[in-house]
C-alpha cells in the first residue's frame, strides 16, 4: 500500500475509533456487561457470513454484466475484486475510491477501458435506482416507522432522488450527446494538464476520445442489446441491499433484541444514503452518530454502544482485512505477470 493510502487509512480509521469510544462513554451503564454476557456467538456469526453473502451477490452484479457485454471472467475474480475495492472504499469520501480499482481489475481481465468503465458506472445508477426504489417502498408501507425518526429522514430520500436524477442525466448526455461529453473531458484535462507537455495532452486527449466512444458503444450495448445484463444487475442489486440490511437485525438479536426488521430496514436506507455523501473517509464518524443516534430510539442505551461497535466491525472493519488480504492476491499476481513477461 502507498504512504498516501496507508495515512488516509489511519485517518479513517482513527476517526472512526475515536468516534466509538466517545459513543461507548456516554452508552455504557451497570446494564451494559448484562447485555454482554448473553451475546449469541451464533447470531453474529451469522452477521459475518450474511455481509460475505453481501459481497457474492455484488460480484455475481459484476460478473453478469460483464458477461451481457460479451466478457467472461471468473466468480473468484470477481469477488476478489470486489474485496480489493473495499479497502480503497474505507479510506475514500463517499466511498469513490472503489470504482478505479473495480475498473483497473475488469481491465486486467481484458475487459477494454470503455466497457469496464461503463460496468462500474452502471452499478452505481443502479445502486441509486434500487434505493430509491427501496425507500418509496419504505415510505408507502412503513409510514411508522418513517415518521419515528422525524424529518431527517424525508431529506435522506430526497438526496436519493436527487442522485438517481442526476445519473440518469449524465446517462442520458453519455447516449445522446458523447460529443458534449468529450468535450467537457479536453476542457478538464487541458486545465489539470497545463505544465504538460503538448504530445503528451494530445495523446492523453486521444486515448480520452477513444475511450469515450467505447463507453458510448457500452452503454447503447446494456440498452438495446444487453438488457439481461441490467435484469441480474438490477436482481443482484436488490439482493445485496436486502442482505445489507438484514446483517444489523441479526447483530440485534445476538445481542438479546427484538430484531426491529422494520425499522432497520428504514434506518439502514437512510444511513446507506448518507454514507453515500462525500462527507469523511469512509463515512467514518458519520456512520457510527447516525446509526447511533437513529437506533437509540428503539433499543435501549445501555446496548446502542455495543451494537454500533458490532455493527462497524461487521460492516466496515470487517471490509478493511478482507480489501488488504485481496491487495496482497493482486500484489503476488502483478509480481508473477511482471516475472513472465521478462522470462
Amino acid at each position: 500500500m502507498e504512504k498516501s493510502q496507508l495515512k488516509w487509512l489511519y485517518i479513517s480509521v482513527g476517526f472512526s475509533l475515536a468516534v466509538l469510544i466517545i459513543i461507548l462513554y456516554f452508552t455504557i451503564n451497570e446494564n451494559t456487561i448484562t447485555y454482554i454476557r448473553k451475546i449469541n456467538p451464533l447470531f453474529l456469526l451469522l452477521a459475518f457470513l450474511t455481509h460475505l453473502l453481501t459481497m457474492c451477490f455484488w460480484a455475481m452484479r459484476i460478473k453478469k454484466m460483464s458477461g451481457s457485454l460479451g466478457y467472461r471472467i471468473g466468480f473468484w475474480y470477481s469477488l476478489n475484486l470486489v474485496f480489493a475495492n473495499l479497502l480503497a472504499s474505507a479510506i475514500t469520501p463517499a466511498q469513490a475510491g472503489g470504482e478505479p480499482v473495480r475498473i483497473h481489475e475488469l481491465y486486467k481481465a481484458n475487459i477494454p477501458l470503455g466497457d469496464a468503465t461503463a460496468v462500474v458506472i452502471m452499478e452505481r445508477v443502479l445502486d441509486g435506482i434500487a434505493l430509491a426504489v427501496l425507500a418509496a417502498f419504505a415510505m408507502i408501507v412503513l409510514t411508522d416507522q418513517w415518521k419515528s425518526l422525524g424529518a431527517v429522514s424525508e431529506i435522506m430520500v430526497f438526496v436519493t432522488w436527487i442522485f438517481v436524477a442526476g445519473c440518469l442525466f449524465l446517462f442520458y448526455l453519455a447516449i445522446r450527446r458523447p460529443d458534449v461529453v468529450k468535450r467537457v473531458v479536453n476542457r478538464c484535462t487541458v486545465w489539470l494538464t497545463k505544465t504538460w507537455e503538448n504530445a503528451r495532452v494530445e495523446e492523453l486527449l486521444k486515448r480520452a476520445d477513444k475511450e469515450i466512444d467505447n463507453f458510448h458503444d457500452a452503454v447503447i450495448k446494456f440498452v438495446h442489446t444487453a438488457k439481461g445484463g441490467l435484469v441480474w444487475g438490477m436482481l443482484f442489486t436488490l439482493l445485496y441491499w436486502v442482505s445489507e440490511i438484514v446483517t444489523a437485525s441479526l447483530i440485534l438479536v445476538g445481542l438479546g433484541q427484538p430484531p426491529l426488521f422494520l425499522e432497520s430496514f428504514v434506518i439502514q436506507l437512510i444511513l446507506a444514503i448518507l454514507m453515500m455523501l462525500p462527507l469523511t473517509p469512509g463515512s467514518s464518524g458519520i456512520a457510527e452518530v447516525g446509526a447511533t443516534s437513529m437506533y437509540a430510539l428503539f433499543i435501549p442505551a445501555s446496548v446502542v454502544g455495543i451494537f454500533v461497535v458490532l455493527w462497524r466491525i461487521v460492516l466496515y472493519y470487517f471490509n478493511i482485512a478482507l480489501g488488504i488480504l485481496s491487495s496482497i492476491i493482486i500484489v503476488r499476481r502483478e509480481a508473477r505477470d511482471s516475472l513472465d513477461e521478462k522470462a
